[in-house]
């Protein structure tokens, strides 16, 4: 990616002294430095809120409230997963971050979700059916409120950012439905092997 960049920069300059503009290129250059310290800074504070509500929800319980109305939905496609698991709660979170838009505040969370999940994991070498289930859910990435692109647009001096909520919704929840449903379909044709038990029928024969 580095190297795809470093290459765009170099073409523009290029292309700027060729034709003559390249004063523009270079206040291109600045105003867009300046822009992007603008948007980091508009992220701070909308990134700083949502975290501290999700910390609030945890300690207040809220977190559980939540993986109790969505446990239906847990039981059906993380069939391999105890209810009373850790992994329950951390991927109700991991959920609830990505609805409201959190993408950096969700990756800790999926990470910390995917090591409960892993205990459950016969095939230590592999991943199981529910780690790919859960990780077809993350990328597909279901949001309700796209807080942080909508801190974006605020920080670029956008009018009306909310009006992207709308079809960010409808577009995320197609991807969060077809990747469920691909996921709960490559199930049946792929199904987990344990290594540990072809471990133990190799040594027993030697």
């Amino acid at each position: 990616m580095n190297y795809i960049f470093y290459f765009l920069i170099v073409i523009s300059i290029i292309a700027g002294a060729i034709n003559g503009r390249l004063q523009e290129v270079v206040n291109s250059i600045l105003t867009g430095a300046e822009l992007s310290v603008k948007v980091a800074f508009s992220l701070i504070g909308i990134m700083a809120f949502w975290l501290g509500m999700m910390e609030i929800a945890k300690k207040s319980g809220l977190v559980e409230i939540i993986s109790k109305l969505i446990k239906p939905i847990t039981k059906r496609l993380f069939k391999e997963i105890p209810e009373t698991s850790p992994a329950v709660g951390d991927i109700a979170m991991s959920f609830t971050a990505n609805a409201f838009g959190l993408t950096n505040a969700a990756t800790p969370i999926g990470i910390k979700a995917m090591e409960e999940l892993q205990k459950h994991n016969s095939d230590k070498k592999s991943a199981s059916n529910a780690m790919c289930m859960f990780l077809a859910m993350n990328t597909a990435g279901f949001q309700l409120v796209p807080a942080t692109v909508i801190a974006v647009l605020i920080g670029a001096g956008y009018k009306n950012p909310t009006e992207i909520i709308a079809p960010t919704l409808l577009v995320t929840t197609i991807a969060f439905l077809s990747a469920i449903f691909i996921a709960k379909l490559l199930e049946k044709y792929w199904k987990p092997q344990s290594h540990a038990a072809s471990d133990t029928i190799d040594g027993g024969h030697r």
